[in-house]
């Protein structure tokens, strides 16, 4: 991945490509910013900055040997590491290597993914990931080794935050007196959960969400789409590009999402105790990484709904694609400032217990139950 393919955030990269053109390539660094920032999608390019044997003046060239392998993700010196999920006895199920090919398709479809994506692509959504002890074993064995084609070897690891205490007390040493010519690069959504003994040692870069004005010409160049619906994209994405990219390529048909959440507001209206029943069954079934993607997804359009409750005559200032406000435009009736402090208070409890591993039926009933009240406030 090279600079130019990334939306906006010029500053940022003029910092990094900077960084190496005046050699102070720092060997641990911290890329972090919320799920679907560019913070992985930032450490691709310049990692292939920093191994481009024909670098440019404001990105790598795209041509040279290293870059084509960077571009395909196979360039013998940029290492990947990443969390897994244990699936047998062998120490070699737990490495980051044995599941290189799920990384590699799903890194080349979309940079911008987040948790519940990669353990969709591992067909694990309901296991959470973690980055072991042998991965640690295998990083250290192979930053050992000599570099292959570049000055510089590279180590890229997403979500350092999932990593077993074990692996980062015994990656510690190696982050603190790296191999010459060797540099870390630590992915993070969350900084706050990484030891703090490897996040100090770190020199961090917060990632920005994406503006506006980026996100519309990175759709004018890639998606057939009009200026309204773009305009309504980007400001329903709110700077997130995997919440862009997954509008973009929404049909009316496939809206997961907003499907459910319509005949959840409409039998918790209604009380359907079976109906209700049969729907905490399918939301059950999704794992936990999805289910936190939908609180969340329920969190934004409970938010634009109380907007177009306020505002009525103001549509334009609403974040919502066309399926979204269709519903919404009667929907928003039930949406007012009596109850909204209440239902986000309810729902954002919900996704901390869900992701504190709470029994998912059991929230989700209890959450629908209050619901009831609350749209009937």
């Amino acid at each position: 991945m090279r600079f130019k393919d990334i939306p906006g955030l010029h500053e940022i990269k003029e910092r990094l490509i900077m960084t190496v053109r005046e050699n102070r390539i720092s060997h641990a660094q911290l890329f972090y910013g919320e799920e679907g920032s560019a913070a992985l999608a930032m450490a691709l390019a310049y990692a292939q900055y920093i191994t481009c044997r024909n670098r440019q003046e404001n990105d790598s060239c795209g041509t040279c040997s290293s870059c084509i392998k960077s571009d395909e993700l196979i360039h013998p010196d940029i290492l990947f590491s990443y969390p897994v999920v244990k699936s047998g006895a062998s120490s070699k199920d737990v490495r980051s290597v044995s599941q290189i090919d799920k990384w590699r398709e799903l890194v080349l479809r979309n940079p911008y993914f987040g948790p519940g994506q990669w353990y969709e692509q591992l067909g694990v959504e309901k296991k959470q990931g973690m980055i072991y002890t042998e991965e640690s074993d295998e990083i250290i064995r192979k930053i050992s080794l000599k570099s292959f084609e570049s000055e510089y070897k590279v180590l890229i690891q997403w979500l350092p935050e999932k990593m077993h205490i074990n692996a980062a007390n015994k990656l510690l040493k190696s982050i603190e007196e790296p191999p010459d010519k060797t540099v870390f690069l630590f992915v993070s959504i969350d900084p706050d959960q990484i030891l703090p003994t490897i996040r100090s040692r770190c020199q961090a870069l917060k990632i920005p969400k994406i503006d506006d004005e980026s996100l519309k010409n990175f759709l004018r160049k890639n998606f057939s789409l009009t200026e309204d619906e773009m305009e309504r994209m980007v400001r329903w994405a709110g700077g997130n590009m995997q919440e862009l990219l997954r509008l973009s390529g929404t049909k009316e048909d496939e809206n997961e999402f907003l499907a459910l959440f319509i005949y959840w507001m409409r039998i918790s209206y209604a009380l359907n105790m079976p109906e209700l029943a049969t729907w905490i069954d399918e939301v059950a079934a999704m794992g936990r990484e999805k289910q936190k993607a939908f609180l969340k997804y329920v969190l934004k359009i409970l938010r634009e709904n109380l907007m177009l409750h306020l505002m009525p005559a103001q549509p334009s200032i609403i974040r919502m694609t066309k399926m979204e406000y269709d519903f919404s435009k009667k929907f928003s009736a039930f949406i007012h400032p009596g109850n909204i402090d209440a239902l986000y208070t309810l729902l954002s409890k919900a996704y901390d217990h869900i992701s504190g591993n709470a029994y998912g039926k059991l929230v989700f009933m209890d959450v629908s139950l209050q619901i009831n009240k609350l749209l009937k406030k």
